[in-house]
């Protein structure tokens, strides 16, 4: 029998709007003065992935100083505390390439 076109369409719309929907947060220290390091990184996601990222935030984060986090679809991909120190853009391009569009190469990044 399947479902009515109008709960189908929503379902559909539902999942693609859930799972299609690539964010990027990058939660930064305002006190330490992070803004522009944030603004570049976004810069550089945003260029390099334009076709599979949808949203690249910058969230100042005033809860707790030093901090410097980036997630993707709300999942944690680089903690300056837990990864010891600030990413090189090489390995932040790539965590977020096997979460966003793992069979997306990356050119000479992809190179060792």
């Amino acid at each position: 029998m399947g479902y009515p076109p109008k709960i189908l369409f929503s379902s559909l719309l539902f999942a693609y709007l859930f799972y299609m929907n690539q964010k990027i947060i990058i939660n930064y220290c305002p006190g330490c003065r992070w803004l522009l390091r944030s603004s570049w990184m976004a810069q550089e996601i945003l260029t390099t992935f334009e076709n599979e990222v949808d949203e690249v935030s910058l969230r100042p984060f005033r809860e707790k100083s030093g901090t410097f986090q980036i997630l993707c679809n709300d999942e944690l991909i680089w903690c300056r505390v837990r990864d010891s120190g600030f990413p090189e853009i090489k390995e932040l391009k790539q965590r977020i390439r096997n979460h966003v569009s793992p069979e997306k190469k990356l050119g000479h990044l992809d190179r060792e």
